[in-house]
């Protein structure tokens, strides 16, 4: 995507997953994401808990 040029239009960390979004060139939203190991799932009390968080893009581009 860096040697496409290819812009994102946002990225999230969701706990049990990370995604990032754009926009093809028909403006329709893509989503591409990644299941995290249900090893790594956070839970609180036994619970799984989703969220929406910021996802850490540098941290991201440092594991390719």
């Amino acid at each position: 995507m860096l040697d496409a040029d290819i812009r994102l239009s946002g990225a999230s960390d969701h706990g049990v997953s990370e995604a990032v979004y754009l926009r093809d060139p028909d403006d329709n939203g893509v989503e591409l994401d990644r299941d995290r190991p249900r090893e790594e799932w956070p839970r609180e009390g036994g619970r799984l808990n989703i969220y929406s968080a910021p996802l850490d893009l540098q941290a991201l581009l440092a594991e390719a």
